[in-house]
């Protein structure tokens, strides 16, 4: 659907690690069982994924920098990566100090008055250092900040003013997708972490 309605993103994590027949993921593991259902959840997306999608996977880009006033004008910056500029496997949590931000910031040439988006934690966040903001998106699909409903970010710039950062939050059907995870061969614990906005729990306290 995003292809045929001609979005354009970057690679994530499962989409460059499926497109190339990446050993895992690239996830990060809180603890033995949490491995274990990364490699399920990938050894299940590799065998879903048509080779025409695993190809187009591959053409993503790594990063997209973006221009809102015009590549004919200066003005504030917007660079979209996954996960950092060095990496999409790579997690920038809300706690790495402003000195991880400020080097990250150097690597990908950003100043004062730019934006950089993120992902790959599933939990959204916004800070500014030196001028530049940092901000993570949180996740549409599968956040894991307790909150189940889909989350993105509004970014609106202007020309006379520091760009605006606001993160929605939507309701969609979460019993129909968690009913589509439990008809499926992935475990059942997803479609419990899904509606509780990555709080596992165990099976047996969720009734």
């Amino acid at each position: 659907m995003i292809r045929e309605r001609g979005i354009a993103g970057v690679a994530g994590n499962y989409d460059s690690t499926v497109a190339n027949d990446h050993e895992h993921c690239g996830c990060k593991y809180e603890d033995p069982h949490q491995e274990q259902l990364a490699h399920q959840s990938y050894a299940w997306t590799r065998q879903q994924v048509h080779p025409a999608i695993k190809a187009a996977l591959g053409q993503l880009p790594f990063r997209m920098d973006l221009r809102p006033a015009g590549g004919h004008a200066g003005g504030s910056r917007l660079c979209l990566v996954h996960g950092t500029p060095t990496l999409n496997t790579l997690y920038w949590t809300e706690d790495r100090p402003d000195s991880f931000c400020t080097k990250m910031a150097d690597l990908a040439g950003l100043t004062a008055g730019d934006v950089i988006a993120f992902g790959h934690t599933h939990k959204p966040w916004h800070r500014t250092v030196h001028g530049v903001h940092f901000v993570n998106t949180g996740s549409v699909g599968r956040p894991k900040d307790g909150d189940c409903r889909a989350g993105y970010v509004h970014l609106q710039f202007t020309a006379d003013s520091e760009p605006v950062v606001e993160f929605r939050r939507l309701n969609y059907d979460i019993d129909r997708v968690a009913e589509a995870i439990l008809a499926s061969t992935l475990p059942d614990e997803f479609a419990r972490y899904l509606r509780t906005g990555g709080k596992a729990q165990p099976a047996s306290s969720t009734g």
